[in-house]
Order: structure tokens, then sequence, then C-alpha cells
């Protein structure tokens, strides 16, 4: 073992497995921006949002094959603001530390407020804070437990939004096949042309569907944060990191055509 492994194995307990990193990689990127947000990016550029996310899907490989050949050359740092701080300073390194902490604040509250949204469906007369406090609390003491723990919850909870969006693409499939009909008109592949052409919002209408669309990225540099945790870090994060071009594809990108 040489230097930097051994460094690496000081002060944390790698518990997380291969699999574990791997779901927990394709989990963090599909959640709230694309159940529920992807209908504002739609409504603001129409099905030219398709192209945004592939656009902003192969800038998200880029950084991230970036970020992980930072962490990968040096595993005794833990996230990508230890490399900030040696290489830019401790000061930048501290403002980017908490600027990176209010954007989960930010996402937390809008992750909070989307699930208060979905049990407001079910139980209209449900105040949206309820779930929210609770959730939060039961994250906080999945945390507190251990990262094991954490990573095997994660593992379910991803596996669950998984199945809802090949099942989801499935149904569309069977529903283009077969002709289906919705309240909103047929299914059919012409809808992506036909109500004001691909580009439906004009050029204005395609800039702006890039706002929602990188939010809902927001969460797939957790890959590398994962480092810290996971057993064979060289192995898990390499994986995790290469096979990412094939989960946009296919969960985003044919859950929006969709």
């Amino acid at each position: 073992m040489d230097n930097k492994d051994s460094q690496s194995n000081s002060g944390y307990k790698r518990t997380l497995t291969n699999t574990h990193i791997q779901v927990i990689a394709l989990g963090g990127t599909i959640g709230t921006g694309l159940f529920l947000g992807v209908g504002e990016s739609i409504h603001r550029a129409g099905p030219s949002v398709i192209l945004i996310y592939i656009i902003v899907g192969v800038f998200l490989f880029l950084l991230m094959r970036a970020l992980g050949e930072l962490i990968l050359s040096d595993l005794s740092k833990h996230t990508y603001i230890d490399f900030i701080k040696k290489y830019l300073g401790k000061n930048i390194g501290f403002i980017t530390g908490y600027l990176y902490w209010l954007s989960w604040i930010t996402l937390g509250m809008a992750e909070t407020t989307a699930l208060g949204i979905y049990f407001q469906y079910w139980f209209p007369n449900l105040k949206p804070w309820i779930p929210g406090l609770i959730t939060i609390i039961f994250l906080l003491l999945i945390n507190l437990i251990s990262a094991r723990l954490f990573g095997n919850l994660e593992f379910s909870f991803a596996i669950i939004k998984i199945i809802t969006i090949i099942a989801f693409v499935i149904l569309v499939i069977y529903l283009l096949i077969t002709g289906g009909k919705t309240t909103f008109g047929p299914v059919t592949l012409s809808n992506l042309t036909n109500h004001g052409g691909f580009f439906a919002k004009g050029g204005k209408g395609f800039l702006d569907g890039f706002q929602m669309v990188i939010f809902s990225f927001i969460g797939i540099e957790l890959i590398g944060l994962t480092a810290a945790e996971a057993q064979n870090p060289k192995v898990t994060l390499k994986n995790a990191i290469n096979q990412l071009p094939v989960r946009i594809i296919l969960f985003y990108v044919m859950s929006i055509v969709a």
C-alpha cells in the first residue's frame, strides 16, 4: 500500500461498496428536477429541452471526468473543497465551501417544498411543512448512525426512482405502438414538432430552459464526495463517472422524450 492509500484510510471507515456507489451515482442524477421541475423546463423551452439535456449532459460528463481525476490523484483529500484550499488558498476554499453549503440549503428547501406539493396531491388538507420536517429528521438520524445504513437506504430509494422512470418510458412506448390517447390528445412523435415546432418557444425559450435543466443536475458532484466512504474508490469512482453519459441518455433524455 502506498502512502496515499494509507492516508486515505485514516479517520474514515470505508463501508460503501461498488454497488452502493453505482446506484447512488445514478440516483443522485434523478430527483425533483426531473420528476417535478421538468414541467417548467418543457414550458420554457418546448421540445428543444431534449437538446438542452444532451448539451448539459456532455458538459457535466467533462466536468465529472476532471473532478474524478482530481480526487483520485490524492485520496487523502475527501472533497473538491480540499483541493481548492490546496491549489488556490484557504480563503478561496473557505468562500467556496460556504457557497456550496448555501447552494445545498437552497436545494434542500426546494426538495422539501416539492415533498409538500406531492403529499398535498393525496392529502389536500395536510400542511406542506409537515412531511418536509419529518423527512429532514429521518435523514439526519440515518446519517448519524452510519454511512453503510445511508448507502443501503439510498440504494433502495434509487431503485424506486429507476423503476418508476423505466415503467413510465415503457408505458409511453406501449401507447406509441398501440396509438393510445390521453386527455391531451393522441400519443405520437409528431407532438415534438406539431405545436410550434421543435423550438416552440424560440431562441429565448431555448436559453431559458438551461436554468431549470442545470438545476435538475445539482447533486451529480456527490459521486466525487463518496470517495471518502468507498471501499475501493479507484475502481468505483472511475466506473461511476464513465457510465455517466449512459445514465443521462437512458434516464433523462428518454424520459423527457416520453
